[in-house]
């Protein structure tokens, strides 16, 4: 039993993202990465109905993780624009973060 936490913790990966350094987004890429490859496997005909339930349940737990990393960056990059080195005068553009819900 312990053989398979260890090969589902492998496979979803490391829970936390330091979003302070390189490794971070790296491991935001990778996981991203993942999430596509999850979205082609599902889509294959072939696929038996476990394997794709499988995938699509890995590919929400690592959906919801991302969406939580992207919030925490664009929560970074408001405060660095409204820092004190912004003009006072100018709000902000966030277009790249608004969400298409």
């Amino acid at each position: 039993m312990k053989a398979k936490t260890t090969e589902k913790t492998a496979k979803a990966g490391p829970k936390t993202t330091n979003l302070g350094t390189g490794a971070g987004m790296k491991n935001f890429e990778e996981r991203l990465e993942r999430l596509e490859h999850l979205g082609e496997t599902i889509r294959q005909s072939g696929i038996p109905l476990d394997e794709a339930l499988k995938a699509f349940e890995e590919g929400i737990k690592i959906a919801k993780a991302l969406e939580k990393d992207l919030e925490k960056i664009e929560s970074r990059i408001e405060i660095l624009m409204n820092d004190a080195g912004a003009p006072r005068d100018e709000d902000p553009e966030l277009e790249l973060f608004d969400r298409e819900d």
